[in-house]
């Protein structure tokens, strides 16, 4: 399976105290980098979060919101009456104070924080449900990224068939512009020495110099580096896996025998093809900076 690093899920569960909300959302990084937004009551489990995300995830910039909504009120709730007493208190010295201050309403009394005791969910409740919760949100987040993965991968693979049929289709032109520069320098130095040396002659400088030729523009190796370079691209993503910097690395090898098939090129189309290659490489290359 490919996965790409883009990727989004969310998901949300009751609990008797409250209800959690998980969100997880990824773009491309070179690296592993998550971060971890969450209230300050759910910090104590941030090692534990983070262990979960890296045991599925090895590349990505990952972003985890984490929302705990705690019940104000519930049944059995009870009175905080030691912070009741002491809000009776500062009512009376605000109002000896300032006689004309609003008297606290009851709503005013039931809002203030503390004063509804509610039975809260204790550490391992709220361990057990996070952790689940990231679990069931990483399958879902795993296989939005699986999707975009395969897109990628059909993506890529239309890529290389591309250049491939560029590569066939510029084999031929090499050996075609041999014999057109032979013809010519024959024609060339048959006019120049034909008065000047012997045949023998006239016939081994031909020969030297179409050899010198020749190697110059011989791309036999680079077509031959490029087919296997193709070939290892299509294994890798049968293969599947953290395919990203495999991908990437390859992207150099066959771009640089792009280069060089251009750079021996004295043929039009030659030239053509090594640019039509250059451009097909560069769009993989940018979309296989979204792979895992």
């Amino acid at each position: 399976m490919i996965l790409s690093m883009t990727g989004y899920a969310i998901a949300s569960t009751e609990l008797d105290s409250g209800s959690l909300t998980l969100e997880l959302r990824a773009v491309n990084h070179r690296y592993l980098d998550i971060q971890l937004r969450m209230p300050d009551e759910l910090r104590g489990f941030e090692g534990a979060l983070r262990e979960a995300i890296t045991a599925q995830l090895q590349r990505g910039k990952v972003e985890c919101r984490i929302n705990y909504a705690a019940r104000s009120a519930q049944s059995g709730a009870k009175l905080n009456r030691d912070l009741l007493q002491q809000l009776a208190a500062w009512s009376k010295e605000v109002q000896d104070a300032l006689p004309d201050a609003r008297n606290l309403s009851v709503a005013d009394v039931l809002r203030w924080n503390g004063v509804l005791e509610t039975t809260g969910a204790s550490t391992d409740e709220l361990r057990t449900a996070l952790l689940n919760l990231l679990q069931i949100t990483l399958q879902e987040f795993s296989a939005s990224r699986a999707r975009e993965g395969e897109k990628l991968k059909d993506f890529l693979l239309q890529r290389v068939d591309k250049i491939e049929a560029l590569r066939s289709a510029v084999m031929p032109h090499v050996p075609a512009a041999i014999a057109a520069y032979e013809q010519k320098l024959t024609a060339r130095l048959r006019e120049a020495m034909q008065n000047a040396v012997t045949q023998d002659m006239w016939d081994e400088r031909i020969r030297q110099e179409i050899t010198l030729f020749s190697s110059k523009i011989d791309v036999d190796e680079e077509l031959s580096r490029l087919d296997s370079h193709l070939t290892e691209m299509r294994r890798i993503l049968a293969q599947g896996g953290a395919v990203g910097k495999r991908l990437d690395f390859l992207m150099q090898e066959l771009n640089r025998e792009a280069n060089t098939l251009g750079s021996k090129s004295v043929d039009a189309e030659v030239s053509r093809t090594a640019m039509e290659m250059k451009i097909l490489i560069e769009q993989m290359r940018e979309q296989i900076q979204n792979l895992e």
